[in-house]
């Protein structure tokens, strides 16, 4: 018979709690949700940090009652999911939280004494943005963190493997980073190495000529002198111009939130 799984917290694409052991997610009030991914984000937090950053427009005393709703709601609820020792709040060790993963997983990315072995792109569900919807001052911190944590991550994971000889997947992680910000040319440049590692110049050129096109048309700048040397051979002409399709300005608009 397999265990039962054990409870899951996720925030990246959105709220959800899973208790685990069968147990259907429960319906948490607002409050509660903002509390539970406070403390995901966070280790053991003071309780009156955390009330103060959960209900920063209210008196001290205000902000520790409903703090102390939330706990006797979610005990009800989800009993066992917070550990609550002296002045601190903390998670219990059994809940599995995906952002605390998707930070383990770019952590054994961005070591350089670490090992290539079980290195991989990471799927669907470590891609996606924290929390959507949420507009809470320390959310919209925590969500870019995490996802120029991600990028760098992803950057460094496309030229591991590249050096590996594992181009299909380096291919993959460098265009994810693409995916990220279709604007940074860190991101373009890993592209770029990948298909340079393999051996396909063609592939490099055609990449390179699609992001100056990209950033032309969006910013009207070019590529720094740094990415296009990748894409010149040692000794000939500057970079043949491989011609391909201007992207739509209003797609790009839309990534900027600018109006063309």
């Amino acid at each position: 018979m397999n265990p039962a799984p054990p409870p899951r917290l996720t925030l990246l694409h959105g709220f959800s709690l899973e208790p685990g052991g069968g147990v259907p997610p429960p319906d948490l009030p607002r409050a509660v949700q903002r509390l539970l991914a406070r403390l995901g984000l966070s280790r053991c937090p003071d309780r009156t940090a955390i009330a103060g950053q959960l209900w920063p427009d209210v008196p001290e005393d205000h902000a520790h009652g409903s703090l102390r709703s939330a706990l006797w709601r979610l005990r009800r609820v989800a009993p066992g999911t917070v550990e609550v020792s002296g002045g601190t709040l903390c998670l219990a060790p059994a809940v599995r939280v995906d952002v605390r993963e998707l930070e383990t997983w770019a952590a054994r990315v961005l070591d350089p004494q670490g090992g290539d072995a079980g290195l991989a792109v990471p799927g669907e569900a470590l891609r996606g943005p924290l929390l959507p919807g949420w507009s809470e001052e320390w959310v919209l911190l925590e969500r870019e963190r995490l996802r120029q944590l991600r990028m760098h991550a992803l950057e460094a994971l496309a030229d591991r493997l590249a050096v590996a000889g594992r181009f299909a997947e380096a291919v993959e992680a460098a265009y994810a980073a693409v995916g990220e910000e279709p604007l940074r040319e860190s991101a373009h440049r890993a592209v770029v190495r990948v298909h340079l590692a393999e051996g396909n110049l063609a592939e490099a050129r055609r990449a390179y000529a699609s992001f100056r096109d990209l950033l032309a048309g969006a910013l009207g700048v070019a590529p720094t002198p740094s990415m296009t040397a990748l894409v010149r051979r040692p000794a000939g002409p500057a970079v043949v111009d491989v011609p391909v399709a201007r992207p739509a300005r209003w797609a790009i608009a839309g990534r900027l939130g600018t109006k063309q």
